[in-house]
């Protein structure tokens, strides 16, 4: 058994209005000529159901971002303030020390580091030096909920320990500039930037700590054939430019519903069981995918939606943020079983058994 003990989320001080970023994103992308394409971009913007977002910067310093290699020097920069920040929030939940965390796992698909943002943390944040560490780059959105996965794996052989699990996704710097790609206006209108740590303790460590929080049951990963190149990045010189299938939301319809009721019916439980969905905002298109192909209620995904509208997509980070959100505002009945989803390149799907 794992329990999770504690999850913080954090997001960076600035904070605009969806409409004050489609017109900065709009200067970035688009030329002024390109007058019609700036009505798709206002179009996309608006149809995202985002209304607020936390940016890694201030508006007015993207203009000044050249290259890649600016771009991830201010990630590394943001990224080691938001997470100290969020994992020292997630101690002070949980009551654990600095000392006492055995694994912390680092995933990020926004920049990259070597030294890794984990190990430039571990002095900061009081880390062991025999801490062991796994930095994760690739998985993108799926990796939260995969992320508590590989803890559980974990935590299932050491028992007695505590891991961290650690997301930082600055999505804003990775905007394409001059690029009126569908694929970059639908991602300038989506993602957002921010963090979260979660703490969970394997089942010999799970009666001493506080507050009780859910335990993971179990697990399922899966990949689908053929479809690499539906969602992830192409790298170049000017950085992380993003695939984004259009058919998508059709993958999200075919293969879901059959995976988790296959995975629920392993644990003989049928959809209309579990007490809370805590699902990947990954936007208004997928989300309506997901509980068409589940046929769930419309209030099973409130606060996912409520997450999507208040700080955007956060990759990774997301689903993490969703999880404090139902334990925060939503607490479901203690004893029934609870599913964690999340959705990424490869294409993959990431399902997390969860009791409450």
């Amino acid at each position: 058994m794992t329990r999770i003990v504690a999850i913080q989320g954090a997001l960076p001080a600035q904070h605009y209005a969806q409409e004050q970023i489609t017109r900065v994103f709009a200067d970035l992308c688009l030329p002024p000529e390109h007058e019609r394409e700036r009505g798709v971009l206002a179009r996309v913007h608006a149809a995202s159901q985002v209304e607020h977002r936390h940016l890694a910067l201030p508006l007015e310093r993207y203009a000044g971002l050249t290259g890649f290699g600016q771009a991830n020097d201010a990630f590394i920069e943001v990224a080691l303030r938001l997470g100290e920040e969020a994992v020292n929030g997630a101690l002070e939940q949980s009551g654990l020390r600095p000392e006492e965390i055995d694994l912390v796992v680092f995933t990020s698909v926004t920049g990259i580091a070597a030294p890794s943002i984990e190990a430039r943390l571990a002095g900061p944040l009081g880390l062991r030096p025999d801490v062991k560490r796994v930095p994760v780059f690739g998985l993108g959105c799926v990796a939260g909920a995969a992320g508590i996965a590989r803890l559980h794996d974990y935590l299932h052989g050491h028992p007695d320990q505590v891991a961290l699990l650690l997301s930082v996704e600055l999505c804003s710097l990775t905007l394409q500039r001059a690029d009126a790609s569908p694929q970059n206006l639908v991602a300038g209108a989506l993602f957002g930037d921010g963090a979260a740590a979660l703490l969970a303790v394997g089942r010999e460590r799970a009666a001493g700590t506080r507050p009780p929080g859910p335990t993971v049951v179990a697990t399922r990963s899966r990949l689908y054939p053929g479809t690499e190149r539906m969602l992830g990045w192409e790298i170049g010189d000017d950085g992380f430019r993003i695939l984004l299938g259009a058919d998508l939301p059709d993958l999200v319809r075919a293969g879901l519903g059959a995976e988790v009721r296959s995975f629920l019916a392993d644990h003989d439980l049928k959809t209309q069981d579990v007490t809370a969905w805590v699902c990947h905002p990954g936007g208004p298109r997928v989300l309506d995918a997901v509980r068409e192909t589940l046929d769930l209620p419309a209030r099973a995904l409130e606060l996912t939606w409520r997450s999507l509208a208040e700080v955007g997509n956060l990759s990774s980070a997301s689903v993490l943020h969703v999880l404090r959100d139902t334990l925060a505002l939503r607490p479901p009945p203690p004893g029934t079983p609870g599913l964690l989803l999340a959705m990424g390149p490869g294409f993959s799907t990431e399902l997390v058994l969860l009791r409450w």
